[in-house]
C-alpha cells in the first residue's frame, strides 16, 4: 500500500498545469476511469487529497493503482479526446454513452443516376448522408414527399453510360406508372437526373424556401407561355412542399445555423436533446442517453453530449443555445443561455423534446418490467413523506351510513402500489350510535390492528384514511396511544367536488404538494376512489337486505325460513315487490305468496 501511495505520489508532482486528460488504471492494468481537465495538476490532485461525498468516488480513488494522462492545446480538444475514450475503452466508472441502436439516415447514393432510399449503415464511398433521424416515421415521411415530388429511380439496376448504350435494360412498371422517366433505356438524360438531385438536396438541408422561390418563378414562365399542364404540375409540387413546410417547425427565419442543447435527469440516466436550426427551420432534432456513474456535475454531462452530437452531426454551427454554461469552451462557437424572444422558446422546444424522450424511456422501461413502476410509486411516496422504509403495503379506511343508519367501514388494501383485493375488509359498525364518523374510523382501526396485534399478521407500512386532519388524529389516538404502534398515518381530503384534492402528512398534518396528472397524484386518487367505492357498494348491500328484512317481519304467515329465501332469491325490496304472483307461487306456494303480495300491496297504500 505504501508503495502505491508513493508511487501516486510521484506522478502527482510531475502533473503539468496545462489541458488535457487524465487515465486511471487498476491493479490489473485496465482503464477504470477517464476524465479532461483545465488544469491536470490541480484537477487529478483534488481526488487524493480530500475525502469525497460520493461512496463511489471513493471507492475509485482507493482502486487507482496508475495515472497517465494525454496533454492537449484546448479544454475543446480534451472534451473530444475523454469521448473517444470513453468510448473505446468503457470504464467502469465514467458516465456511459447509451447507443443500443442505430438510427436512419437517408442517403443520396454516389452512382450514376443516384438512388435515394433509407439506410442504417454509414459506407464511406462517397455518397451524401442526411440524418440521423431519431423517428424513423418522419424519415419514411420526407422520402414519400421527395417521391412524390420527383420522378426518382428506385431499381438497383448499374446505370453506367456504357450499360446504357448496350441497351441491357427495360424499363419497368414505375415508368408506365410516370414515377420514373427511365433512364435505363435512355429516356431521361443525366443531366436533367441531377437537377432533381439538386433541388433534394435543398430539401433534406432545409433549404426549402429557396426551392419554393424556383418552382413559383418556373410556374409563371410556363403559364406566360400558355403551357398550363406543365404549370399546374409544378404548382402541385410547389404546394407539396408548403405542406411540408408547415408541419416542420418554423422558428424565426431571423435564426440560420444554430445549436440547441437541453438536458434532463431522471436517477442514474442523464438525458441531452440537439435542435440544429437551419434557414429559421428545425431539421434536425436527436437525444442521446448517458448512465451516470459517480454523480458527475450536470454541466460536464452537458459538456460530453454536445461534444458528441456536434461530432456526430459535423456541426461548425457558431452559436449554441443551452440551459446553463457547460464545463466547456470552444473556440469558434459562443453559448448562450437565452431568458426570452425566440431563442428561448428554441430552447423550451428542446427541453420538451428531452422531457418526452425521458418519459418514453421510461414507460418502455416499466412495459418491460411492470414492478419498476411500482417500486418507482412506493418510492416517490416514501421521498414525499420522508418515510424510514418502503410503503410496501398500504391501507386505506373509509365510513358510509345515512345519518347513522346502517352504518359501516371498509378497508382497502394496496401491496406494492396495487389494489390487493383478496384482503379488503368490510366492517359492521358495533359500537356506535348515530352518525358519528370519528367514533366509527376509532372502533374500525382498533379492532383491526388489535386483531393484527393477536394474530401476529403483517402491519401496515402506511395508513391513509379518507377524510382530513380530524380522522388522521382520531386514527393516531388509536394506532399510537392505545395500540402503541408506530404506523405513519397520512390523509386523503377531496374539494366541494368530491374530487382528490391534496395529501396531508405529520402532527400537525401538512399539506404535501402533489402534482396532478402525475403517476403519484394518480396513485393517490385511486386508493380514495377503491375504499370509497368498497364501503359505499358494502353499504348499499346492507341497506337493501335490511330494508327487505323490515319490510317481511311484519307479515304474518312468513316465517324465517321463507324470508332468507325471498332475501337470497330477489336481493332487494324494489325487485320483491316487482315480482308476479306466479313466480312469487312457484317459489314459496300459492298461500304464501298471495299472503305477501295483499300485504306488500297495503304497505304500499
Amino acid at each position: 500500500m505504501t508503495e502505491k501511495k508513493e508511487h501516486i505520489k510521484n506522478i502527482l508532482a510531475l502533473l503539468p498545469d496545462t489541458p488535457g486528460v487524465y487515465q486511471y488504471f487498476d491493479k490489473e492494468g485496465k482503464i477504470i476511469y477517464v476524465g479532461k481537465a483545465k488544469n491536470l495538476k490541480r484537477r487529478v490532485s483534488s481526488y487524493f487529497n480530500k475525502t469525497h461525498d460520493s461512496i463511489k468516488t471513493n471507492v475509485l480513488v482507493k482502486n487507482i493503482c496508475d495515472i497517465k494522462y494525454i496533454v492537449v492545446k484546448s479544454e475543446e480538444d480534451a472534451l473530444h479526446l475523454e469521448n473517444s475514450l470513453i468510448k473505446e475503452y468503457k470504464p467502469r466508472y465514467n458516465v456511459l454513452l447509451k447507443d443500443d441502436k442505430t438510427y436512419p439516415w437517408i442517403t443520396i447514393k454516389n452512382e450514376h443516376f443516384p438512388r435515394i432510399f433509407l439506410t442504417r449503415k454509414i459506407i464511406k464511398d462517397g455518397s451524401k448522408y442526411y440524418g440521423p433521424y431519431a423517428n424513423v416515421h418522419i424519415a419514411k415521411t420526407v422520402l414519400e414527399l421527395i417521391r412524390d415530388l420527383f420522378p426518382i429511380r428506385t431499381c438497383h439496376l448499374a446505370l453506367t453510360p456504357e450499360n446504357i448504350k448496350k441497351k441491357k435494360f427495360k424499363v419497368c412498371l414505375q415508368y408506365h406508372i410516370k414515377n420514373c422517366k427511365g433512364p435505363c433505356e435512355n429516356y431521361e438524360n443525366e443531366t436533367e437526373y441531377m437537377e432533381y438531385i439538386s433541388q433534394i438536396r435543398q430539401i433534406l438541408n432545409g433549404n426549402t424556401q429557396q426551392l419554393c422561390d424556383h418552382l413559383v418563378a418556373e410556374m409563371q414562365k410556363l403559364s406566360s407561355e400558355l403551357k398550363f399542364e406543365e404549370a399546374q404540375s409544378v404548382k402541385e409540387k410547389y404546394l407539396l412542399i408548403e405542406k411540408y413546410r408547415a408541419k416542420s417547425v418554423i422558428v424565426s427565419t431571423t435564426i440560420h445555423n444554430t445549436d440547441v442543447f437541453s438536458y434532463d435527469e431522471d436517477g442514474n440516466s442523464a438525458f441531452v436533446n440537439y435542435l440544429h436550426i437551419r434557414n429559421g427551420s428545425i431539421v434536425q432534432s436527436f437525444t442521446i442517453e448517458f448512465k451516470k456513474r459517480l454523480n458527475e456535475a450536470k454541466e460536464d454531462i452537458l459538456a460530453l453530449g454536445i461534444a458528441e452530437l456536434r461530432t456526430r452531426f459535423k456541426s461548425l454551427s457558431k452559436e449554441i443555445i443551452v440551459p446553463f454554461l457547460p464545463d466547456l469552451k470552444f473556440e469558434n462557437a459562443e453559448f448562450i443561455v437565452p431568458q426570452r424572444g425566440d431563442k428561448r422558446k428554441l430552447l423550451e422546444i428542446s427541453e420538451q423534446n428531452v422531457k418526452q424522450y425521458k418519459i418514453d424511456k421510461l414507460k418502455q422501461s416499466e412495459k418491460m418490467n411492470p414492478e419498476q413502476k411500482s417500486t418507482r410509486l412506493m418510492k416517490e411516496i416514501q421521498k414525499e413523506l420522508g418515510l424510514q422504509k418502503l410503503p410496501l403495503q398500504i391501507e386505506c379506511f373509509d365510513n358510509s351510513n345515512i345519518q347513522g343508519s346502517d352504518a359501516v367501514a371498509a378497508c382497502v388494501v394496496f401491496k406494492k402500489a396495487r389494489p390487493s383485493k383478496k384482503d379488503y375488509r368490510k366492517y359492521i359498525i358495533k359500537t356506535v350510535n348515530g352518525p358519528d364518523d370519528y367514533a366509527s374510523m376509532q372502533e374500525v382501526v382498533r379492532r383491526r390492528y388489535q386483531r393484527a396485534i393477536d394474530e401476529g399478521t403483517t402491519l401496515p407500512d402506511l395508513i391513509i384514511t379518507d377524510g382530513g386532519k380530524g380522522q388522521m388524529e382520531v386514527v393516531r389516538k388509536v394506532v399510537e396511544d392505545e395500540l402503541h404502534l408506530n404506523i405513519p398515518i397520512a390523509g386523503l381530503a377531496k374539494d366541494n367536488r368530491h374530487r382528490t384534492s391534496e395529501l396531508l402528512f405529520g402532527f400537525p398534518p401538512l399539506v404535501i404538494g402533489l402534482k396532478q396528472q402525475t403517476p403519484l397524484f394518480h396513485l393517490m386518487e385511486q386508493i380514495q376512489n377503491e375504499v370509497h367505492r368498497f364501503a359505499i357498494s358494502f353499504h348499499r348491500d346492507k341497506r337493501s337486505k335490511s330494508q327487505v328484512t323490515s319490510e317481511l317481519d311484519t307479515i304474518k304467515g312468513i316465517g324465517p325460513q321463507t324470508k332468507n329465501l325471498l332475501l337470497t332469491h330477489y336481493k332487494s325490496v324494489k325487485r320483491l315487490r316487482e315480482a308476479s304472483l306466479n313466480e312469487l307461487t312457484e317459489l314459496i306456494g300459492s298461500s304464501k305468496a298471495n299472503t305477501l303480495i295483499n300485504a306488500l300491496q297495503k304497505k304500499k297504500e
